[in-house]
């Protein structure tokens, strides 16, 4: 779908880089991404894909918005205090850009439905915190051949990978094929 008059205007900063241009702005328009996580990792990077103007953004996360989020989890502020996080970063990602289209899964991430939740989307961005989460995410897009967006992060140290081995490379469970054990990597 092409992009309208005010969608042009919007993204016309962007679409004057030659790597981009008007048609990668189409392409974005056109594409989905699926977010586990709307916290500290999902919150900076919901806010970017939504301004980059990423037309459809999914987003799964079983959380309340709480006080002691708020320093790391710039998507939500102090009025969405015990609000579900979906429907916090849902009201906020439209205030940034109403052109896209926000999609909320209530509940958690879960094996018995993560191919459902992952197949509608092109790309998926795992923002969770604990390994067994990672390792469904991990194994599902590598099932449903989806780019996988890996972050990251401890303290002030973070890390960002991205998953494609329907393209070739590895998948996160090549890299580290099981869980360590209980307690040995902070989350």
């Amino acid at each position: 779908m092409p992009l309208t008059p005010q969608e042009a205007d919007r993204y016309q900063r962007q679409t004057m880089l030659k790597e981009l241009g008007e048609a990668g702005q189409e392409r974005l328009k056109n594409s989905s991404i699926l977010c586990i996580g709307s916290g500290g990792l999902g919150s900076p990077a919901l806010l970017y894909l939504a301004a980059a103007g990423v037309g459809k953004i999914g987003i799964i996360d079983p959380d309340l918005v709480d006080l002691s989020n708020l320093h790391r989890q710039i998507l939500h502020d102090t009025d969405r205090v015990g609000t579900p996080k979906i429907e916090s970063a849902k009201a906020r990602l439209y205030q940034v850009n109403p052109h896209v289209e926000i999609i909320l899964h209530e509940g958690r991430f879960e094996p018995d439905n993560c191919l459902d939740l992952l197949g509608p989307y092109d790309a998926i961005l795992d923002g969770s915190d604990n390994f067994p989460t990672r390792f469904a995410v991990n194994d599902a897009a590598f099932f449903l051949k989806k780019p996988l967006i890996h972050g990251a992060i401890f303290q002030f140290e973070g890390q960002v990978t991205v998953f494609a081995p329907h393209l070739g490379g590895p998948c996160y469970r090549c890299l580290l094929p099981e869980s360590p054990p209980e307690g040995a990597v902070p989350t």
